[in-house]
Parts: C-alpha cells; structure tokens; sequence
C-alpha cells in the first residue's frame, strides 16, 4: 500500500507537473522563434523595398558611373 501511494505521489505530483511545464516551455519558444521569424521577414522586405526592388522581383537598377571614385595607390 506504501508504494502504491509513492507511486501515486510520483506520478502526480512531479512527473505531470514536470512534462506540463516542459510542453509549456517548449510552445513558448515554438512562439518566439515565430515571432523572432516574421520580424526578419519583414526586415528584409523592408530591406529590399528600400534598395528600389519591388516584391515581383525586378532586379536594381545598376549604380550610376558618377557614383564610384577612382583608387590611386600611395607609396
């Protein structure tokens, strides 16, 4: 009857409370990685939608010649 009751206690004070929490614990990360996802996603949307690229995918415009200044080495 002794180890009927531990066995009892076992179960229902340490093994369910420990798996509940572990399943909690686990949706909660499930959540933040989501989260965590569509922020990135949103990011480089906003990224790319501010270099001129367009969700249909059409590529950049290549830069202007006027832009880029010559290197000259110094000795």
């Amino acid at each position: 009857m002794f180890f009927a009751w531990l066995l009892y206690k076992l179960v229902f004070e340490f093994i369910i409370p420990v798996y509940r929490s572990t399943k909690a614990v686990r949706k909660q990360m499930n959540d933040i990685q989501q989260h965590m996802r569509q922020q990135y996603e949103e990011q480089q949307s906003a990224h790319n939608y501010g270099q001129g690229q367009s969700s249909q995918g059409q590529a950049p415009k290549p830069p202007k010649r006027d832009d880029y200044i010559d290197f000259e080495e110094i000795k």
